[in-house]
């Protein structure tokens, strides 16, 4: 018999009715297609065009490229557009979304409500501060939101991490209307709308305290340095228009996540403060069959998915594909791609509304990266691509990638963007949950490299060694613009496939997949726009040094000949040989062969937060202007206090748990087994083998945990001592408290499987991970 408390939970879970929606219907009954109401809680463009006058509108367009400010008079007449659309669909308050250093949204609500005064004088009446001799004064509700309310609103930067760049007595800060990203509503209590304005956040001196202010900077980098190198090699006749006008960065997130029972949910301190599971076994069955993966979604499940999708359908997310994960209760949502800012926002929503449904259906969702000890962690694959403002992906290697010089040339300046850099990309996806995951079960290592596959391996092989390629059949299916070889399945009733130009490499923390590269090693719980920042900061860079050897490579000639392409694209080949991996990277060997190429192995978080103030990363990312030096420091010292926070957290909850919880249930069960060894020996005489062994094995364990648990306690009054330094406190929570937390878990892990299910008080893996 369980734990009574879990067997009510467990109960409550099975008698559970699915909830079920509406989906949104015609007059007639038939279902509405997706595409009529998809986006219609969001003010698009178009309705920014009917409330403008056409140079007001012109003007906007060209204050959204970042060609012009934005004047009052246009943001008045936005703002009381946006008002009438937001409030004649239930709106009562607007808030100013934003995205500071704490790897989640923040938002403050004000009402539309004002309070107009009017004054009364001789019978008179008179507005306000005009009116000599006052009477009466009457005060009307109206409805109002002014251009300014829209462009900026004013939070306490002090109270958000700044690393420093904002006290409690220099608090101001600003947050400032993305006009990239498009207002929307959220449906919120009692039939009531919040509209949400995309803003940035930024300090009283102009400083980023966010994620997307850097984001958007890198973003302006990236098309400038792109277009300047596709301009250079596809030239036009003098006065003619440049043929590229913009490039932008195109992202689609591939979010992972856990479900689990709300009740049992409960049920779990660890869970609750920490996001995973500090304590447990796993049970006889997990992954191992291979049987989770693309099976049957669970109909409890595939409601929360569906409820979701609906909403996020309204909000303009343009989520696509839907599927069980490998873990139990893993699952994952992937959109369409899109412009990589607008992606970021899209992705911060997806799980802010997939959490708010699946508490309406009594669920929990777990984004951290490693909620369960020996099954797969979940990630957030950053899909990131290059396009033009003509709709041309950058990345698409066509049919024959090795005469395709512009795909090469952004191929090579992405891999030069690694070689330089891979150590920065290191940091920007370190975290002390991320750290949990990376490196097993099917989750790329630390060691950044990159995977192209066996054609494109060739492609550059045979460019650098100035021979043929090797046969490589083209596809018989000519449509299917990714490339590669037909495959004959051997089934006369199955259509000939067509073969990707690239393998899928798991174990590779960047890949080329087909007409993209998939940054894998990014965490599920963190934002995309730290990693995508850096992504785009250091190929941007990389694409001028590719754009500077080409000028140098050409010299006097207008533009560049195809021999000139080759000449440079080979040198890059050769330069960043180093970074390129086709094998196993989860091997001894890898990381023997890595050190052997120069390749940084960091292992900890705290030693990747440092490569942000190495020169030859900081160097760029000021020189770019997509950071000054005080906000790299701010930001590494960010990093570095929430690493030893988290830890500090879990240890102390993690000793909690054991000392409350875990340690009072062995201690309740070892006095019943001696009881009961105690009567049998009286009853029958002699020793009751079975119970006395059960307690034998259970007592050395016990006094195990109570001194793992204070020698936890132990090290985290230690880590109190070191100081208000936040990398010396990172420094020691990774080399100490995490030791010092591992000891007690393995040792509270064996006492739950000694201990009898009656007694023990938080639910078990095995309950967790299937319902």
């Amino acid at each position: 018999m369980a734990n009574q408390a879990r067997v009510d939970s467990i109960q409550d879970n099975i008698n559970r009715v699915t909830r079920s929606i509406k989906y949104p219907c015609k007059p007639d009954g038939k279902p509405v297609y997706t595409s009529e109401f998809f986006g219609e809680n969001v003010f698009h463009l178009q309705q920014i065009a009917k409330a403008l006058p056409k140079p007001a509108y012109a003007s906007f367009l060209k204050q959204m490229r970042g060609r012009q400010a934005l004047d009052k008079g246009t943001a008045d007449a936005i703002a009381h557009a946006v008002r009438i659309w937001a409030m004649d669909r239930g709106a009562t308050h607007f808030t100013h979304w934003f995205q500071p250093q704490t790897g989640t949204t923040a938002e403050k609500h004000d009402a539309f409500l004002s309070l107009k005064s009017s004054f009364s004088a001789n019978g008179e009446e008179h507005e306000a501060g005009t009116t000599p001799e006052v009477e009466s004064i009457q005060v009307t509700a109206i409805d109002a939101f002014s251009g300014t309310q829209l462009l900026q609103a004013e939070p306490d930067a002090s109270s958000f991490p700044s690393g420093g760049m904002r006290t409690t007595f220099e608090a101001r800060g600003y947050t400032v209307w993305d006009t990239t990203s498009p207002m929307f509503i959220q449906e919120g209590p009692h039939g009531t709308s919040v509209l949400y304005i995309p803003s940035v956040f930024i300090s009283y001196n102009g400083d980023a305290l966010d994620e997307k202010t850097v984001l958007l900077r890198s973003t302006a980098q990236i098309a400038k340095s792109a277009t300047e190198l596709l301009n250079l090699i596809d030239p036009v006749p003098v006065g003619a228009q440049p043929r590229t006008s913009h490039v932008f960065t195109t992202l689609g997130t591939e979010q992972e996540y856990f479900l689990v029972d709300r009740s049992l949910y409960a049920l779990r301190p660890d869970l609750k403060h920490t996001g995973r599971t500090l304590v447990g076994n796993l049970p006889p069955k997990h992954q191992q069959m291979d049987d989770h993966y693309f099976g049957r979604i669970p109909s409890k499940v595939l409601a929360t998915m569906s409820e979701a999708e609906l909403e996020l359908f309204r909000l303009g997310v343009p989520v696509k594909t839907r599927h069980n994960e490998v873990a139990p209760q893993q699952f994952e949502l992937a959109p369409i791609f899109e412009e990589a800012s607008l992606a970021v926002d899209h992705n911060l929503l997806t799980m802010d509304v997939l959490s708010k449904v699946a508490h309406k259906n009594k669920l929990k969702v777990l984004y951290h990266e490693k909620p369960f000890k020996g099954v797969n962690g979940s990630g957030k694959h950053c899909n990131w691509s290059m396009s033009t403002d003509r709709g041309e992906n950058l990345l698409d290697p066509t049919v024959k990638p090795e005469t395709n010089y512009r795909f090469l040339l952004c191929l090579v300046a992405i891999l030069h963007a690694v070689q330089q850099h891979g150590g920065l990309l290191r940091t920007s996806i370190a975290s002390s949950s991320n750290e949990h995951r990376l490196g097993a079960c099917e989750a790329p290592p630390m060691i950044v490299s990159v995977f192209l596959g066996e054609h494109l391996t060739e492609v550059l092989n045979s460019i650098e060694e100035s021979r043929p390629i090797k046969n490589f059949s083209v596809p018989e299916i000519q449509t299917i613009r990714l490339g590669g070889t037909t495959l004959d399945v051997q089934v006369a009733s199955l259509p000939t496939i067509s073969r990707d130009l690239t393998d899928r490499n798991r174990t590779s923390p960047f890949a080329f997949t087909g007409n993209k590269f998939e940054f894998r090693a990014v965490g599920s719980k963190q934002s995309p726009a730290f990693p995508v920042t850096i992504l785009n900061a250091a190929v941007a860079s990389a694409l001028q040094d590719v754009t500077e050897a080409l000028r140098t490579q050409m010299g006097d000639k207008p533009y560049p000949s195809d021999a000139d392409k080759v000449a440079v694209i080979k040198q890059f080949i050769a330069s960043t040989k180093a970074v390129r991996f086709e094998g196993d990277g989860y091997s001894d060997a890898w990381i023997e062969e890595a050190e052997k190429r120069g390749l940084p192995n960091i292992k900890t978080s705290p030693e990747a937060f440092e490569q942000l103030l190495n020169p030859v990363h900081s160097d760029m990312l000021t020189k770019l202007g997509i950071f000054t030096q005080s906000e790299l420091q701010s930001r590494h010292l960010i990093l570095q206090e929430r690493y030893s926070k988290d830890l500090l957290v879990e240890a102390t909850t993690l000793s909690t748990l054991l000392a409350s919880q875990i340690l009072p249930a062995a201690f309740e069960y070892r006095g019943s087994l001696a009881q009961t060894v105690q009567v049998l020996k009286t009853i029958e005489g002699e020793e009751a083998s079975p119970e006395l062994a059960a307690l034998q094995a259970l007592t050395p364990v016990v006094k195990d945990l109570q001194a793992a648990i204070a020698q936890l306690d132990d090290t985290v009054h230690k880590m109190h001592l070191v100081g208000d330094d936040p990398v010396e406190e990172a420094k020691f929570a990774c080399a100490n408290v995490l030791p010092a937390m591992n000891n007690a878990r393995a040792v509270a892990d064996k006492l739950e499987v000694l201990t009898a299910d009656k007694y023990y008080p938080i639910p078990h893996y095995s309950e967790l991970l299937w319902f």
